[in-house]
């Protein structure tokens, strides 16, 4: 798998506020052992390192799907890596703590939630699982409220202390956590968090309020997962709209009513001369609080074709073409809703 990066055109950006520089698109790999087998996932790992996507996201829990195979994802990665060729060297990987994870010896501590006895014990099976003996980004899939992060900075910078973890991120947090994780990492002093990992796109822009604008401030790099919104932004969503899944998840949106906003959005699409789908990740990257959409990918056809988004530049007139048919919140808070 020899690569020359002069011959690509992936682009790359900065980790938050980090000098650690990381692909425009993100490798997601929550389907891996579930709807991708192995096979099929080393392919599109190995598809991924050739395009020059640098970045991949996982967690600890997942893979594990109605049988509660945990760590599979984490797993399957692990022996990807184990083949060689420089594939952990040339990765940056991301993982996640927070979940259950189903092991006996947890106990009580099995329950969803953060403590230091827990990131300690997770920490070692991501580690154990991935075959590597640290971890880039390691980030909390959720706010833990419960726990001071007196306790939470103290575990996460003995892990960076130790060389298990380069740097720190998070997932689903408020923008008033964000400012908060911040105001308290200073006080070790800690630098805190570098990523938040949050749910963003066309369909979802409530993050434009709160946590857009704090992310920004505190120098956190915004990582969009569900960008193509389960599939809606996409070019089958049309067609598919009468299957269960996609009924479902129109319903979120109005049902029928919504059909509308996505064919005024295919056909503005067809203009640009673009897939759906490679527009709603391009309208990620314009913006600058965005690091990288992750893709959740399930073939490498779906990888190939994702590719695209990274050369596409939306003009101004396009961006606000798409505010008309996905309006936002009007802007962030309080402006948004006061006077």
């Amino acid at each position: 798998m020899g690569i020359n990066l002069k011959e690509k055109n992936m682009k790359y950006t900065s980790l938050g506020r980090t000098g650690m520089q990381v692909s425009r698109l993100c490798l997601g790999t929550m389907n891996f052992g579930q709807n991708t087998d192995e096979k099929e996932a080393f392919r599109i790992m190995d598809a991924a390192l050739d395009a020059g996507i640098n970045y991949f996201d996982t967690s600890n829990n997942y893979g594990g799907g109605d049988r509660c195979n945990f760590g599979l994802s984490e797993e399957i990665i692990g022996r990807w890596f184990k083949q060689g060729g420089n594939r952990r060297e040339r990765t940056i990987i991301a993982t996640k703590v927070y979940f259950r994870m189903g092991d006996p010896n947890d106990g009580p501590n099995d329950a969803v939630g953060l403590s230091a006895y827990k990131i300690r014990r997770h920490i070692e099976g991501s580690l154990r699982r991935l075959q590597t003996d640290h971890i880039e980004l390691y980030q909390m899939h959720h706010i833990d409220r419960r726990v001071s992060w007196l306790e939470l900075w103290g575990a996460f910078t003995d892990l960076v202390s130790q060389g298990k973890v380069v740097y720190m991120g998070s997932s689903n947090f408020a923008g008033r956590d964000l400012v908060r994780a911040q105001y308290e990492a200073k006080k070790f002093p800690f630098l805190g968090l570098v990523t938040e990992q949050h749910r963003y796109n066309l369909l979802c822009r409530l993050p434009e309020l709160e946590v857009l604008p704090a992310a920004l401030e505190e120098g956190i790099g915004v990582v969009p997962y569900s960008p193509l919104s389960g599939g809606l932004l996409t070019e089958n969503a049309l067609s598919m709209q009468n299957t269960v899944r996609t009924k479902m998840a129109m319903e979120r949106f109005g049902g029928a009513k919504f059909i509308p906003k996505l064919e005024a959005f295919r056909d503005l699409c067809q203009e640009l001369g673009e897939t759906q789908s490679n527009v709603a990740l391009a309208w990620h990257l314009k913006n600058p609080a965005i690091t990288a959409p992750i893709m959740g990918c399930r073939t490498v056809e779906h990888l190939n074709n994702a590719l695209r988004a990274v050369e596409i530049d939306l003009s101004d007139e396009v961006m606000k073409k798409l505010d008309e048919i996905f309006p936002g919140p009007g802007g962030s808070a309080p402006e948004a809703y006061s006077w």
